[in-house]
């Protein structure tokens, strides 16, 4: 358990840490590694683990992260650019989508005797992927939307947008992935509320590390980013 948590603020600490990267080389670098959480989550999904005693998909921890990112996005440069992101993101799920399928139906070279085992780890993506895709495209905007209404709302609160946007668009995003993606193969109700109290737990960790980057001033003045 200890090396769990070890890795989850390890991946919260080095999504934070594109935000220092950001400042310097621009806000693409932010939505760069957005888009990359998407699309590696969308690949570990396809195993489930025990975490804490609950079976999660194996993505929980780095697709919970990507929150965290359109939050700081939000923060610091405006709901603008959380879009973009959000958007950015759903093209890398359809071009992953399409070329995993294209690799499956590829036919192997002769000596490539592992097509069998690559089948069986990726074909269950491209379902992985669609349930992703409709339960990405709710969530994520909704955590968008919600942050900035948030934040109009109570601005000298930043803890409050993030865990109040966070938690309700990761409870949906769990039902949604869940459901479209698992049912008829795991038990879904065990797998919803297992992801969602993980999911929760990763969404209250995160708000140190927002903190921090603006409290080290990385993003003087862009609190005020239009909307």
């Amino acid at each position: 358990m200890f090396e769990i948590l070890f890795w989850i603020l390890m991946t919260l600490a080095l999504v934070s840490l594109t935000a220092l990267i950001a400042r310097k080389y621009g806000v693409e670098y932010m939505i760069g590694v957005y888009v990359s959480l998407i699309v590696i989550a969308n690949i570990l999904a396809s195993k489930v683990v025990l975490l804490a005693g609950r079976t999660v998909p194996a993505a929980v921890i780095v697709y919970s992260s990507s929150f965290l990112l359109t939050d700081m996005l939000s923060e610091f440069y405006g709901k603008k650019y959380a879009q973009k992101a959000v958007w950015a993101g759903f093209l890398g799920n359809i071009v992953l989508v399409l070329s995993i399928y294209v690799a499956i139906i590829w036919e192997p070279a002769p000596f490539w005797v592992n097509q069998e085992a690559f089948e069986t780890i990726l074909k269950n993506t491209p379902r992985i992927v669609f349930a992703s895709l409709v339960a990405y495209l709710v969530s994520q905007n909704h955590d968008v939307i919600s942050y900035s209404w948030w934040k109009r709302r109570y601005p000298q609160h930043l803890w409050l947008r993030n865990n109040a946007s966070t938690i309700v668009s990761q409870g949906m995003d769990s039902v949604i992935f869940i459901s479209l993606a698992y049912y008829g193969i795991f038990p879904i109700k065990e797998l919803i509320i297992g992801q969602y109290l993980v999911k929760m737990a990763i969404a209250l960790m995160d708000t140190p590390f927002i903190y921090i980057v603006k409290r080290f001033k990385f993003y003087q003045g862009a609190q005020d980013s239009p909307e």
